[in-house]
């Protein structure tokens, strides 16, 4: 029986890993067998590109398709490598991003939105996870929180109407997608997990 894939969306400082680890054990807790996978990375390859892409290379400017690119190359290496196998076997994936990142991201906040769904057409087709976590928070607090974790990567330094325009195209995917959630990340960490709990035990049926 084929497994299934939950993704775990958001800005900066969303809370994305402790959600992630919330899903993973109330899934351990019904008895499923677990991958959990992070984009960009999660093989060898991916890891390398993941790399690339929040660092860049010191004297050259990281252009948006080329961003784009990379991101994509790596997710198709994970899908392909990875959570495709994983699900096929029943396992169930628990994704920190997926493919609504590039959506909100490159699609919303670098302005490419035709050229971003005509990729995720190409790659991925009819594929997207059974249900999508999105994390909802203020840019602002989001990169103070992640400014609280230590030094910025190439991303987090891009400017506050970035992250702006990235979580408006988030909250219209969402608001549009039945397989999507929206959780008010702004909450304390114990609300939002016991949102997220809630969530995919009312979307899959388990038992409380």
């Amino acid at each position: 029986m084929r497994g299934k894939f939950i993704a775990i969306e958001g800005l900066e400082g969303a809370g994305k890993s402790n959600a992630q680890q919330v899903v993973s054990q109330l899934l351990t807790k019904q008895g499923l067998d677990i991958v959990q996978t992070r984009e960009p990375g999660g093989t060898p390859i991916a890891e390398a590109l993941r790399t690339l892409w929040k660092q860049g290379v010191d004297g050259e400017h990281t252009t948006d398709k080329a961003e784009l690119l990379m991101m994509f190359a790596a997710r198709t290496q994970l899908l392909e490598t990875v959570i495709e196998p994983a699900l096929t076997t029943g396992k169930w994936v628990v994704g920190d991003r997926h493919n609504m990142s590039s959506l909100a991201y490159q699609g919303g906040g670098r302005g490419l939105v035709g050229l971003v769904e005509q990729i995720s057409h190409a790659i991925l087709g009819e594929f997207e996870p059974d249900l999508t976590l999105y994390l909802d928070l203020d840019p602002e607090m989001g990169l103070a929180r992640a400014k609280g974790r230590g030094q910025l990567d190439r991303i987090e330094q891009q400017h506050i109407a970035f992250f702006q325009r990235t979580r408006q195209r988030y909250l219209t995917l969402c608001q549009h997608h039945p397989k999507a959630v929206i959780i008010n990340a702004a909450q304390s960490m114990e609300q939002v997990s016991e949102e997220i709990r809630q969530a995919v035990i009312s979307f899959f049926n388990f038992a409380n």
